[in-house]
C-alpha cells in the first residue's frame, strides 16, 4: 500500500507548463489559497472491476474527476470529466463520500495552493469504448485484489476503501 507519512510530499511532477504538489498531513504544506469544487468517481464494469487511470501530472494510478465549471450541477462535473478522461457515459449509482480534509493540499506552481474538496461517485458504465484522455498515460479497469499493487495517492485509496465498504452512507470527511 503507499502510504504517504506525515512531513513527506506525495507527488511532485511537470504536466505541461504547470507543475503540481501534493502534500498529506504535511506541517510544511503551505496554506491554502482557494477551494475548487471537485468530483471524482468509482467506476465500475459489468464484471465488477474499477477503473482507474495513471496521471502524467504526478504517476499516481486514480479515480476520473475535475473541477466542477460554471453553469453546470455536480452530477454533469463528472459525466463530463469520465466523457473527456475515457470516452465512457456513466449512469451515476451513488454518492460514496465528500472529502474536504485540510490535511490534502494540492500546491501549482501558477501560486494556487489548494484544499481539497471533491464528491466522489459510484457509478456503471452504459455505453463508450475505453479510452485514455490528454490527462492520463494509462487506463484500465481493475480487481479490487489487483489495487494494493498499484501507486495510489491516499486520498484516492480512502476512497476506493469507502467504496469497497458499501457503506449504506456517503462519508463525510
Amino acid at each position: 500500500m503507499d502510504v504517504v507519512e506525515a512531513g513527506h510530499v506525495a507527488s511532485e511532477r511537470s504536466c505541461s507548463t504547470v507543475t503540481r504538489r501534493e502534500y498529506f498531513d504535511d506541517p510544511k504544506a503551505p496554506k491554502p489559497n482557494t477551494i475548487v469544487p471537485a468530483a471524482s468517481a468509482v467506476v465500475v464494469n459489468d464484471g465488477g472491476e474499477l477503473l482507474l487511470q495513471r496521471r502524467k501530472d504526478n504517476d499516481y494510478w486514480s479515480l476520473p474527476g475535475g473541477a466542477m465549471e460554471l453553469g453546470e450541477s455536480i452530477a454533469q462535473t463528472i459525466a463530463r470529466e469520465i466523457r473527456e478522461e475515457t470516452g465512457l457515459e456513466v449512469e451515476l449509482t451513488r454518492v460514496v463520500g465528500i472529502y474536504s480534509d485540510p490535511r490534502h493540499v494540492i500546491a501549482y506552481s501558477n501560486g494556487e495552493v489548494r484544499q481539497q474538496f471533491s464528491i466522489c461517485f459510484a457509478c456503471r458504465v452504459v455505453r463508450g469504448e475505453l479510452r485514455r484522455g490528454d490527462e492520463s498515460s494509462d487506463i484500465g479497469f481493475f480487481s479490487k485484489e489487483q489495487l494494493a499493487s498499484l501507486n495510489i495517492q491516499p486520498s484516492i485509496r480512502l476512497r476506493l476503501q469507502h467504496f469497497l465498504e458499501d457503506r449504506p452512507e456517503p462519508v463525510i470527511v
